[in-house]
């Protein structure tokens, strides 16, 4: 019966997120693609840092790295990039590929370090990262970047360039429409098969990686193995991830990638609890949506300023909330807002304390008092009876 109401709970969401994109204006269309871009790199770098215990700063190079090959495999050559013209269905497997293979050639490195010297290697992919899309102008465009190529399908196009007239319940399903539930579907396939690895043979083997190696090495766990397993996991979700973004985008540039990206990926995953999916699903939406909201409603909020008038803008203001949630979570919500929601569901479970007995009701026959054991405390002026001892002579 616990899992019912979980079921009920993940239906009415589906439902409601089938339903939100024919009443929502095209920001909110907009910031929800953002938000489920991000909550897939936050999946995956939850399976590394929450489940298998390996501290990554380098989330946002993998993603830099499969949103450059979406945009390169899919776009045409002109006279400043280069292009495959490869279609987007093709583009986006490749892009995971080429980010899961980045991460597998990365784990060496991964299997050898851990905790913060693993946390500062990952940090220079970043560096290394940017350096490339700065300076391979043909793949990448330089510091302008390069636009992105719509997804599409057979017979159906995720873009206004192409319409194609596609309707429900009288409302046009128009570009941002269809990326929202080709964005939803992507999201649910990859929480399935996140809390799938969580929970099955190698999820064990990474979680008890993450509690002891000498343990996990003595019982027959090859540790090398497993944490290049889960570096190559992540790496995938996070190159998804960056796809998404550029498709959500429709033009990328450096900028998009920079070290932020993958402190706001950690602080998602804080936020909603090391280890869990919906957790870092939840954190996600926190940090994505904040900025986003607080910079659409600036001017009817009276504390914030416009960008670059020198007052508190959109960006600090949505930074210092990350901080100050940050703390509170550390403080009062040990295990995040996943840790929180079990620990309610357990109080829950357990129900209402029985209440003390209290004075009989007037005109009630007094109980009658239990018995009193011999030698009981409760025997009050009888003294328990003494057997006496037998000596040897009375035995025999």
């Amino acid at each position: 019966m616990s899992e019912l109401p979980r079921r009920i709970a993940g239906l009415v969401l589906l439902l409601v997120a089938l339903v939100l994109p024919l009443v929502l204006s095209d920001f909110w269309l907009q910031t929800g693609l953002f938000v489920m871009a991000m909550a897939i790199g936050a999946v995956g770098l939850t399976l590394l840092v929450g489940v298998a215990g390996q501290l990554s700063l380098g989330h946002a190079a993998f993603a830099a790295i499969g949103a450059y090959v979406y945009a390169w495999s899919t776009g045409e050559a002109t006279t400043t990039v280069d292009g495959a013209g490869l279609p987007p269905m093709a583009g986006l497997v490749l892009a995971v590929v080429v980010s899961a293979l980045v991460g597998a050639a990365f784990s060496p490195v991964a299997g050898r370090l851990r905790g913060i010297y693993l946390g500062l290697a990952t940090l220079g992919l970043v560096f290394v990262v940017r350096h490339l899309l700065v300076n391979l102008d043909d793949w990448t465009g330089g510091f302008t970047g390069r636009s992105v190529e719509p997804f599409a399908v057979p017979g159906l196009s995720f873009s206004n360039r192409d319409p194609d007239y596609l309707a429900v319940a009288g409302v046009e399903l128009e570009g941002l429409h269809r990326l929202w539930y080709l964005f939803l579907v992507l999201v649910l396939v990859a929480c399935w098969l996140a809390g799938n690895l969580r929970t099955g043979r190698t999820g064990r083997a990474w979680a008890n990686i993450r509690d002891s190696e000498t343990a996990a090495a003595a019982m027959g766990i090859g540790v090398a193995r497993a944490k290049a397993s889960v570096f190559v996991v992540s790496s995938a979700y996070a190159g998804l991830a960056g796809a998404m973004l550029a498709l959500a985008y429709g033009r990328i540039a450096p900028d998009v990638f920079s070290l932020t990206t993958s402190i706001d990926f950690l602080v998602m995953i804080v936020l909603g609890g090391l280890g869990s999916v919906a957790g870092a699903v939840v954190g996600a939406l926190f940090v994505t949506a904040l900025p986003l909201v607080l910079a659409q409603y600036s001017s009817a909020l009276p504390f914030l300023a416009s960008p670059g008038s020198g007052g508190l803008d959109p960006s600090t203001a949505s930074r210092i909330a990350y901080g100050l949630a940050i703390i509170a979570v550390l403080l009062f919500l040990r295990g995040g807002l996943a840790g929180a929601a079990g620990r309610l569901r357990r109080r829950a479970g357990r129900g209402p304390s029985p209440s003390p007995a209290g004075p009989p009701p007037p005109g009630a026959a007094p109980a009658e008092p239990a018995p009193a054991t011999p030698g009981s405390p409760h025997d009050v002026g009888h003294p328990a009876a003494v057997t006496p001892a037998r000596s040897k002579e009375t035995t025999r």
